[in-house]
């Protein structure tokens, strides 16, 4: 397994393969790699000749006051985890690689951003399409691997690789969870144990209004009312946001259907998590 941390490397690299004949796997990730990111490593692995694995916390999906500072990281155990799976490239450049003096140039998607985390993180989906971006221009891979816990990143990643006729698949890969249902995140182990208990919430409640849902329940303004409630309860919780959409356009529904997806994003303390689930599938 190889690192690199040059864009010019990195690119030459990929090129190279390329002409060669081999299709190349990509995983984007911020590291910290857990469960979550091996099961899309190793899906990668099958799918692909190279399977590259990109380590880079992007500063410009972050707003003021967030995390940025204290996001987890640990190249060394990141390592050990991506040579287990497979991996044959970790890409991680620094951000005067990403974004040298004079960097002036954004991907923004519309409408779909407005909404969810978008609509309480400005700035963020502009960030994460940007770095996507020049992710994809330099490891040009011909499939890249995504997790289905960022829902919403994942349909604006893809309504990006549409409109801009990027020659990448996106393939999305169902949530990973620990045992007790919570799911995983490199943010978890920045939870106290009282959090980390109370956070157990998420997964619950998404779990008790697909109940709901199945047994005949279609006010989403019920559900939403019932998951407010449960969550609210616990003392270190703090909603950012709770709401069920189309899982398409990403626009509140009134009437649960097939289509209807729950997402919520939660504080306990100062770690911010979102989870999701269908309400009828």
């Amino acid at each position: 397994m190889d690192l690199i941390t040059s864009v010019s490397e990195m690119r030459h690299r990929c090129l190279t393969e390329r002409q060669a004949g081999k299709t190349i796997s990509f995983v984007p990730t911020m590291g910290y790699l857990h469960q979550g990111h091996v099961s899309l490593l190793e899906a990668g692995r099958k799918r692909g000749d190279l399977l590259v694995l990109s380590i880079f916390v992007n500063p410009t999906q972050f707003g003021q006051g967030e995390d940025f500072e204290v996001y987890p990281r640990d190249l060394a155990q990141d390592s050990v985890l991506a040579e287990q799976a497979g991996v044959d490239i970790i890409f991680a450049p620094d951000a005067r690689q990403m974004y040298p003096s004079g960097y002036a140039t954004y991907v923004d998607v519309e409408r779909l951003t407005e909404t969810l985390c978008g609509a309480s993180r400005a700035g963020h989906f502009r960030g994460v399409c940007t770095v996507v971006n020049k992710l994809f221009n330099i490891v040009q891979p011909q499939v890249s691997l995504f997790g289905c816990k960022d829902f919403q990143q994942l349909a604006v990643i893809r309504q990006m690789v549409a409109d801009l006729n990027m020659p990448v698949e996106i393939i999305g890969l169902p949530i990973v969870r620990e045992k007790d249902g919570l799911a995983m995140s490199s943010r978890n182990v920045n939870l106290n144990p009282k959090q980390r208990q109370q956070a157990l919430i998420l997964s619950s409640v998404l779990r008790q209004c697909a109940e709901q849902a199945r047994a005949g329940e279609r006010d989403a303004l019920a559900l939403i009312d019932f998951a407010r409630q449960q969550i609210e309860f616990r003392s270190e919780a703090r909603i950012d946001y709770l709401q069920i959409c189309n899982q398409t356009t990403l626009q509140d529904v009134t009437l649960i259907d097939e289509q209807a997806v729950m997402l919520l994003a939660v504080f306990f303390g100062q770690t911010r998590l979102i989870d999701n689930g269908y309400l009828l599938q």
